[in-house]
């Protein structure tokens, strides 16, 4: 079998994008605590770096990797762990990448109308990165579902 740079089964890209996720959830992080320390403008540009990162991250690797491995077995193997769980963390990773986006639209730019854009912003901004993290736990999941058979072989 083919190993990937962690020593799973995994294949290389499949390893840098679950390192690269890890990264940009703390780099999240570091931007949320950038807004603690009133440097708004460096909270603004670490987040809106890492969202649209992680959109081409979505849009290059994962939506692909589903389609061909998920999507074409659901519905009738959705109960199985395997394509469960991999589909509850893609539901989970749309909306919450779909919520940061939204919020760098309405907050950092004048694209949306004004009634659509935000005033408050922090509690928002506060469950989109508590979403990220949970999501960030699904796919590290995924990945280990997926990747490191001898973890699951009895539920298989």
């Amino acid at each position: 079998m083919k190993e990937g740079f962690l020593g799973t089964v995994a294949c290389g890209g499949a390893d840098l994008v679950l390192l690269l996720e890890i990264v940009m959830a703390v780099g999240l992080a570091i931007g949320a605590w950038l807004a603690r320390l009133g440097r708004y403008r460096q909270h603004a540009w670490c987040q809106s770096v890492i969202v649209i990162l992680n959109a081409a991250l979505i849009a290059l690797t994962m939506i692909p990797a589903f389609r061909v491995q998920v999507l074409p077995r659901i519905p009738e193997k959705l109960g199985r762990g395997f394509y469960g769980l991999a589909t509850t963390h893609a539901v989970f990773g749309s909306v919450t990448e779909i919520a940061g986006l939204y919020i760098l639209l309405a907050a950092g730019t004048r694209v949306l109308p004004q009634k659509l854009r935000l005033t408050r912003y922090k509690a928002g901004m506060k469950t989109v990165l508590v979403l990220w993290w949970v999501v960030l736990i699904l796919g590290m999941a995924t990945y280990a579902r997926w990747y490191i058979p001898a973890l699951f072989r009895k539920w298989t």
